[in-house]
């Protein structure tokens, strides 16, 4: 499905390396990232600079607000060394 509203966006995206179930009940895993919902919707596909992939919108965190993205990694240690970063993001679509 293409997106009514596609477009790239800078977002400050962070890491976490949870397991467990996501705000949407599915299993955390690579591909997978939390949004602020009010600005990426559940199920919106992303393509993010510099990482190879489609990533999905399928959790939301507390401290995730706003055009800030979380993208899961399955290793912690991955997770605290890629830090904050300025990226862009390409919205592919949304699920309505």
């Amino acid at each position: 499905m293409k997106s009514r509203h596609s477009r790239v966006m800078t977002v400050s995206a962070t890491a976490y390396c949870q397991h467990g179930l996501t705000a949407s009940g599915v299993r955390t895993q690579h591909g997978i990232v939390a949004a602020d919902t009010r600005v990426l919707r559940f199920g919106t596909r992303l393509r993010i600079a510099g990482r190879h992939g489609v990533y999905h919108v399928l959790d939301r965190g507390a401290a995730v607000k706003g055009r800030r993205i979380d993208i899961f990694m399955p290793s912690c240690s991955d997770a605290r060394s890629f830090g904050r970063r300025q990226m862009q993001v390409q919205v592919l679509s949304a699920d309505d």
